[in-house]
């Protein structure tokens, strides 16, 4: 097997990024510290053509080169939004019709591999600060939450992992959707 080379990736550019149909998710990051795992969700949300990212409270906004550093440029191709807290946001979007899911360890999560999405609705994912997590109140407002098992020592993911095993998730259910002809 030979690696393809940039130009058999079929790579878009940013106006045509831009202009594309996009997987229909949005991300909120409530209160992310880390300018470096900001911009990791940034180039995460780029590879699977999210809809919008919700840069909440203390989270940094572009531009910035601690998130450039790990964006590679993403800034420019993804949208996104400074809200001043997650709330702010899930009920924006709550009230756009979307469902929204904070992603958290809480009583009666659902393992997100038993998440199920029909791939076309509109759904967010609030990802938490890096030592707190999501804000209780903020996961009260959400329609659901989901939970990534894990089985290590450790309690946690990094906040940007956590957000590709989750992005992944819902763009592969995104994929299946189109796939069978479900998408709009």
């Amino acid at each position: 097997m030979e690696k393809r080379t940039m130009e058999a990736l079929h790579r878009l550019s940013v106006d045509d990024f831009k202009q594309s149909e996009k997987t229909p998710v949005s991300v909120v990051l409530d209160q992310v510290r880390s300018m470096h795992n900001v911009g990791s969700v940034f180039r995460t949300a780029d590879a699977f053509r999210i809809e919008k990212l919700y840069l909440c409270g203390i989270t940094a906004c572009p531009p910035h080169k601690e998130i450039e550093k790990t964006a590679l440029g993403a800034t420019e191709s993804v949208d996104w939004e400074h809200l001043p807290s997650a709330m702010a946001a899930v009920q924006r979007l709550q009230q756009q019709g979307c469902t929204v899911y904070a992603v958290e360890q809480v009583e009666g999560s659902t393992p997100l591999h038993r998440f199920r999405w029909d791939g076309t609705s509109p759904i967010a994912f609030v990802f938490g600060n890096e030592v707190m997590g999501v804000d209780q109140a903020v996961v009260d407002q959400c329609d659901g939450v989901l939970e990534v098992p894990q089985a290590g020592t450790k309690h946690s993911l990094n906040v940007s992992v956590c957000a590709g095993a989750v992005l992944w998730e819902s763009y592969k259910q995104f994929l299946e959707a189109q796939a069978s002809g479900q998408t709009l």
